[in-house]
């Protein structure tokens, strides 16, 4: 079995972020950035559940802790529990075929946490509380 320091050093981290829609050439950006993105703002401004059909919201969460908690190794603040959280991600994933971003914040409390959670709402189709 490989060594988890040296797999998590090879490929930096579990996940990363890869477009779906395939960039050819420049003038791809005019159509999925500016120009051409505002009139996908625009839909959604005017029926905000069209987020769910127009962008990635609908198959995406977000796995949010303050690493108080995790996997039996107690307290271990949030930037500890980042490779839990990217480890979890994974599961969602291949599992579940959900993308799932993990989000360990830095609160002092549950009203602060609370609202960090509410804040970031808008961006995920989903919030999994994990290990708080």
């Amino acid at each position: 079995m490989p060594d988890p320091i040296e797999l998590a050093k090879k490929y930096e981290g579990k996940i990363e972020i890869y477009p779906k829609i395939p960039i050819t050439s420049y003038n791809d950006f005019a159509l999925i950035y500016t120009p051409g993105v505002a009139e996908v703002s625009r839909a959604i401004y005017k029926d905000p559940d069209r987020s769910f059909e127009l962008t990635s919201r609908w198959n995406t969460i977000a796995i949010v802790t303050d690493g108080t908690r995790v996997l039996g190794l107690g307290n271990i603040g949030p930037t500890a529990a980042m490779p839990v959280m990217e480890g979890k991600s994974l599961l969602f994933k291949y599992l579940g075929g959900v993308d799932a971003v993990p989000l360990p914040i830095n609160v002092k409390n549950a009203d602060d946490f609370v609202n960090v959670v509410e804040a970031i709402e808008p961006s995920f189709g989903g919030i999994n509380l994990e290990d708080i």
